[in-house]
Order: C-alpha cells, then sequence, then structure tokens
C-alpha cells in the first residue's frame, strides 16, 4: 500500500467537502499541477483509499426528517442471531447505517423516518417482530452541529 502524505490529505479533505470539485480548481487549492494532482486523485482511487462518491442529501427535502439513533440488543450472541438480524435489518428502507459494536448491546442503528408516527410503526413493525431483538433503545436526533458524512 502506499502511503498518505500531507498532499494526499489536503486532497481527501477538498474531495470530502466537495466532490465534484473539477480538477483544475483541485489542483489549485492543494498547490499542485493538474497533472499531479489528477495521478494523486487516481492513485487514491486505485488503491481503495478514494471508494467513490455520492450525493448528500437533505433528509427534510426528501421527506425523512426524523432522524434516530438506536441501540439494539439480541437474545442470543451467536453468529446465526447476527446474520438472521442483518438479513433482516438489510431490507428496512428506514435503516441507513447498521454498525455492529462493542459494549452492552450488538447493534447501533442510525433510522430515517418521515415522522415520529412512522418511526413508531417501524419500531413496532419491523424491530419489534424479530425473533433475536432483546433490547431497543432509541436516541432521538434534536439537531446535528455537525455531521460530516457524505
Amino acid at each position: 500500500m502506499t502511503s498518505i502524505d500531507q498532499i494526499d490529505r489536503k486532497i481527501l479533505r477538498e474531495l470530502t467537502r466537495n466532490g465534484r470539485i473539477s480538477n483544475l480548481e483541485l489542483a489549485e487549492r492543494i498547490g499542485l499541477s493538474p497533472s499531479a494532482c489528477l495521478r494523486r486523485v487516481a492513485t487514491l482511487e486505485r488503491i481503495g483509499v478514494i471508494k467513490g462518491y455520492r450525493a448528500v442529501l437533505d433528509p427534510e427535502a426528501m421527506g425523512t426528517s426524523f432522524v434516530a439513533y438506536i441501540m439494539v440488543g439480541l437474545n442470543k450472541h451467536t453468529k446465526d442471531a447476527q446474520e438472521a438480524f442483518e438479513r433482516a435489518i438489510s431490507t428496512a428502507p428506514e435503516v441507513r447505517e447498521c454498525h455492529n459494536i462493542t459494549g452492552a448491546v450488538e447493534y447501533l442503528l442510525r433510522v430515517e423516518a418521515a415522522s415520529l408516527s412512522a418511526y413508531k410503526t417501524f419500531h413496532t413493525d419491523v424491530l419489534g417482530t424479530l425473533p433475536q431483538v432483546n433490547a431497543i433503545t432509541s436516541y432521538v436526533v434534536m439537531g446535528s452541529p455537525k455531521d460530516e458524512r457524505a
């Protein structure tokens, strides 16, 4: 693997802020020639540091302005229980992120819904019906003063 230097870190920081920046503008901001900048970006893509580019969506404009983080504990700590839970969650459109974590519970979910009522339906009709689930704790997002997900 190629080591990432300070110039690469500057490139990554700029691309994180704006993945649609032109190579010419990126090169100017970094202080490289356009060809050198393009080579570095291509290398970062080739070695897997840059996995892709995506649009950042406005949840409110999408009609999913209710966001909650959910801690989920399973009733069995087996591979089969985890795989069954992950399969079920992967089909739920409300679940935008699912992380297998350490600690008192097995999973942390980020869920987006249209409203509290829509979230309650997901909580009851999806999470509440999964046989692997033992505990559910919800944390409703009141605001996000810093959110660098892209």
